[in-house]
């Protein structure tokens, strides 16, 4: 936690006079005891009536005053606290964002959305406990033992043996939780993976009747959270009933031994009142302390969650930027080399080839023989980790990164369309892009019929995930999205899967005939929507099989017309 302790640095003023009200309130119930005592002793004793009055008034004052305390520090604890949650979870997504895909994946999409959201929840409560109690507990307990040694020491002397047993029990019971903290708070992430899953997947799961099947699922990792909190419940229920029985056996204690001061004389009857108020005070202040440690300890386990997104060093980093090199190709790979786990394990291997500017090139191979990894080095979703790739003749690693994207097109295999209107989607990449640039993409993209039976043209609403679009309507809005942002080079990632050949042969078409040059990189697993591109790049297990036109691939590589055989496109 003190990684993030930074935070409280803009919130230094709160973080300060909030527990000097809080302390100024602890002080006032401190006092409390004493004036009941007097009541007690001289009012009740001499049956002055106006005594009690008079310091039945003060006690009131005191709480008033105590109470607008408490308002404060409440005040200054929540403005604090939110706004440290705010500015963590900003700096939290920041971060996220930065990360290559490959850092994603290690953390998994669920883990993310937990840490951003219920660890930084629970950070956000420390920092308004830090503010409101972390000071007046400890002066509470210090300061009644203190006020008691004052009354009567021999007396006091109970307070001097009580307290350590109280911590000790605190110490016993919280020992044994704190592990449970960080498992719920990974089980939690499991639970929000089914239920992200499930949301993603609710059409195939239903297409398939599978609903008893995860709903199983979801109960088992249910199940499991509740069994997790349970045994941390039963350790810490413990807590609460061992100290009100060490600290009520005190109360008995002090009016035992108490009593028979008073007797003979040498306590009075308001000191043994004060006494048992002190006790009781530093009772409840025992048990506050016991669900700061249980808060504490949780957002410590939270703390350690937030700290390993921070901690993560990016793969992908900004180069110095670069100018890039007249009359060099567009795309080229220089002995490329790539493997997701670093384990020596290739996806790729050993990949040269050059793309001029304005080439159309088909990518095409068996599933899994690397076309989707091929054109993520391309944007830098994933960096080499031998060879070269370069843009315009300068190695991607030397852009600035929005740099490298804005010359980048990308329309990946799954069309995803943010809540919003039409405009809002298709200007993502160009904010500034006007009507007639919209237009233009929406036309090549085969999505005119789309836009002219919307309502409210580029201003209909889409749903989250374009899910009151079909997936050809999804497919061609993507696509459309990339086309605005008017790139030298556009890559289609198997983006046409979903439409018809007529539509996807317009497509190619228009894409061809309507842009300035731009290089066009088309990812397909079928051969018919790259037969008529410049070149083909054929993979076959992560290498590259054959380059050549659709022609000569027919008659010069086996793993192409083998395709083209099961596609029964041999013309």
């Amino acid at each position: 936690m003190l990684k993030l302790a930074r935070y409280l640095k803009k919130y230094l003023k709160e973080v300060i006079i909030g527990p000097l009200f809080k302390l100024t309130e602890a002080v006032f119930e401190l006092i409390v005891p004493l004036v009941m005592a007097k009541i007690i002793d001289v009012g009740i004793k001499n049956a002055d009536k106006p005594y009690i009055l008079k310091m039945g008034g003060v006690m009131v004052l005191l709480g008033v005053v105590g109470l607008c305390c408490a308002l404060v520090c409440q005040y200054l604890a929540s403005k604090a606290s939110q706004g440290i949650g705010t500015d963590l979870r900003n700096d939290v997504f920041a971060k996220i964002s930065s990360l290559s895909y490959s850092k994603l994946d290690k953390f998994g999409s669920a883990s993310l959305v937990n840490r951003i959201i219920s660890d930084v929840n629970q950070l956000q409560l420390a920092v308004a406990m830090l503010i409101r109690l972390v000071v007046r507990v400890p002066f509470l307990i210090i300061g009644a033992t203190v006020m008691a040694f004052s009354i009567n020491a021999k007396l006091a002397v109970i307070f001097v043996v009580i307290i350590p047993l109280v911590a000790l029990s605190l110490y016993l019971v919280m020992s044994r939780s704190v592990p449970y903290y960080k498992r719920i708070q990974k089980n939690l992430d499991g639970i929000s993976g089914i239920v992200r899953e499930n949301l993603n997947g609710v059409r195939v799961i239903r297409a398939f009747s599978g609903q008893e099947r995860e709903m199983e699922r979801f109960g088992k990792a249910a199940n499991t959270l509740m069994r997790e909190n349970i045994r941390v419940g039963r350790i810490s229920a413990v807590l609460n009933p061992v100290c009100y029985v060490i600290l009520n056996f005190a109360i008995i204690a002090i009016l035992y031994f108490g009593g028979q001061r008073v007797y003979d004389g040498s306590v009075s009857q308001g000191d043994i009142i004060a006494l048992v108020n002190y006790m009781t005070q530093i009772s409840l202040a025992l048990v506050v302390f016991a669900n700061l440690v249980v808060i504490f300890t949780k957002a410590g386990a939270s703390a350690a969650r937030v700290n390993e997104i921070f901690d993560e060093t990016p793969d992908i980093a900004d180069g110095e930027g670069a100018s890039e090199v007249e009359g060099a190709p567009a795309i080229e790979f220089r002995n490329v080399y790539f493997d997701y786990g670093n384990n020596g394990e290739y996806e790729l291997s050993d990949l040269s080839f050059s793309i001029a500017k304005g080439e159309t090139i088909g990518i095409i191979g068996s599933t899994g023989s690397g076309k989707s990894t091929l054109i993520n080095l391309i944007p830098r979703f994933y960096d080499a980790a031998m060879g070269d790739v370069l843009v315009d003749g300068v190695n991607v690693k030397e852009y600035k990164l929005e740099e490298l994207r804005k010359k980048i097109g990308v329309v990946p295999q799954k069309s995803s369309l943010f809540s919003g209107t039409v405009a809002e989607n298709l200007t993502i990449g160009n904010e500034n892009a006007s009507e007639d640039v919209l237009k233009k993409a929406v036309r090549i993209a085969q999505a005119e019929d789309i836009i002219e039976r919307m309502p409210k043209g580029f201003d209909t609403f889409i749903a989250e995930g374009g899910r009151n679009l079909s997936g050809g309507q999804r497919q061609r809005l993507t696509i459309a999205r990339a086309l605005v942002c008017e790139p030298q080079i556009l890559i289609l990632d198997d983006s046409s899967s979903a439409l018809d050949y007529v539509t996807d042969l317009n497509l190619r078409k228009a894409i061809k005939e309507e842009t300035d040059n731009m290089t066009v990189l088309i990812v397909s697993q079928r051969a018919a929507a790259i037969k008529s591109a410049d070149r083909i790049i054929v993979l076959d297990e992560g290498r590259i099989a054959a380059i050549g036109k659709h022609e000569e691939l027919l008659k010069t590589s086996d793993v192409y017309i083998e395709i083209c055989k099961s596609q029964e496109v041999l013309n």
